[in-house]
Order: C-alpha cells, then structure tokens, then sequence
C-alpha cells in the first residue's frame, strides 16, 4: 500500500504538524472573537478588530512592502547565486558554501549584525570616515532600508540552496543539448535555464515572502517605532502589561494568518496557471 501511495510516508510528521497548526489557529479565532478571555466572562465580539482597526490598513500596507521589497530582492541575488552554483566556474564551490553557511544563522543575530555595520555609528561610516550627521538613517529610518537589507541577506541565501538544487541535477542535460543545436549563451539562459528554474524559484519566493510577513524580530529590533509592520504589532499587543489587550493581539495575528494564506493561494494559482500555458 505504501508503494501506491508514497505520501502515506509523510503522515508521522503531517499529522501532529497540522493537529498542532489547527489548534492554535482555533485559539487565535476564539480568542479574536471574544470567545476564550483570559478575563471576564466569554462573550461573541468584535471588539478587538474594531480597536486595531485604526492602525491595521497602516500595519498591512507596511508589512506587504516590506515583504515584497524583501523577496524581490532575495529572488534576484538568490537567483543570481543559484546560476553561478551550478556553473563550472572555479568559485562556484566556494560561493554554494557561503550560501549554505548563510542558511543556519538566526534572523536575530543577523539582525544585530546589519544593525552594527548599518548604525549612524556602525562599522561601515566609521570605515567611509563619516559622521552621524553624514550618514543616512538606514537602520530605524523612514525606508526601513536595514529590515529590507537584513531579509533579502538572509532570504536570498535560501532562494539559492532551493533553485540551485533543483538546477543541479537538470540544466546541464538540457544546456548541452541547446548548445548542441546552435543557441547561444543569451538565447540558453532564457529558454533553458529560467524557465526550469521559474517553478523553484516561485516556491522559494513563496516560502520567503510568507515567512518575513509573520516574522517580528528583525523589524523590531532595526525598524522605525511607528508605524508597525503586523508582527511588531501582535507581538506588543500580546506582551502588554494589559491583559484586555490579548484578544486584540490574536486579531492582529488572524489578520496576518489570512495575508500568508492569501498570498500562498495566489502563489499556487499562478503556478497552475503556468502549467497549463506551458501545456
């Protein structure tokens, strides 16, 4: 049977993963609703999504540019370092390391680290001989330059492992053959080797721009107080002395989960809709 149907495989994991995501995703509702206080009586409401309503379409704006300018930024590098990967120059190996070595470092760390070489007083204007007064705000300025910075480093490195494993092991067949039949370099890269590596390339995207739309640290720690991308904002509203303040935090949560989940079904349409035009 399990010849048949080789997903019956992944249940051991599939299984607790989803009993898990299905309850907290019940408890943010409930709690969003009214329904689970952790004081006063349960009570059917919509309370807390009237009170973040005032800062919620200034929190998504942000939070979708962000992730957007972020992700964009990761796909070309990642895309960029995924073509040099797979290629047979010499410093291939050694930048498939780098990327690799990349992968394992914590959002917060990173984080601190591009805070430190980005600061007004970090290590890059002291290397460039600039004052304070010289050097733009880049880390909590009006672009939230450091927070893009940061997620497009660390993405870019994931996009690559991702594109580049699924290059690895297809573009040189496919490569050689259109050498074989006179195209060159140019005419190669883009009929050969985009569009096989569109499909990961799409997922990693996918996968980046879903994660930096529910991560808070790095926006916390480099970004500008006010406004608040999505994240900042449940994880304040969930950390406040206030316990009343709860279930506004598990709205802003509800309302992050809908926008992954939104772009996650935008993602899987446009890869179907690929596929039938290719076919």
């Amino acid at each position: 049977m399990i010849r048949r149907h080789p997903g019956l495989l992944l249940l051991p994991a599939l299984v607790p993963t989803l009993l898990l995501l299905g309850a907290a995703v019940v408890t943010l509702g409930l709690q969003s609703l009214g329904l689970m206080p952790l004081v006063g009586a349960p009570r059917l409401s919509a309370e807390a999504f009237r009170s973040v309503t005032p800062d919620l379409a200034t929190s998504v704006g942000l939070t979708l540019a962000i992730a957007s300018a972020a992700t964009a930024l990761a796909a070309v590098v990642g895309l960029g370092t995924a073509l040099l990967v797979t290629s047979s120059a010499r410093s291939a190996r050694v930048l498939g390391l780098a990327a690799a070595a990349t992968v394992p470092i914590p959002h917060l760390v990173a984080a601190a680290a591009v805070g430190l070489l980005l600061a007004d007083s970090g290590v890059l204007p002291r290397m460039l001989g600039l004052s304070a007064e010289q050097w733009p705000d880049l880390v909590a300025g009006p672009w939230w330059v450091a927070v893009v910075l940061e997620y497009a480093w660390k993405e870019s490195a994931f996009v690559a492992l991702v594109v580049g494993a699924a290059l690895a092991t297809r573009v040189a067949r496919y490569d050689e053959t259109a050498a074989l039949l006179g195209a060159g370099r140019v005419h190669r890269l883009r009929h050969v080797t985009l569009p096989l590596a569109a499909p990961a390339l799409l997922v990693a995207s996918t996968i980046s721009f879903v994660y930096v739309v529910g991560s808070y640290e790095v926006a916390w720690l480099l970004g500008r107080t006010y406004p608040e991308p999505l994240p900042v904002l449940a994880f304040r509203l969930f950390s406040s002395a206030d316990l009343a303040a709860r279930p506004e935090a598990a709205a802003v949560s509800v309302v992050t989960g809908l926008v992954a989940a939104l772009v996650a079904v935008a993602s899987l349409l446009l890869a179907r809709w690929r596929e039938q035009v290719r076919a």
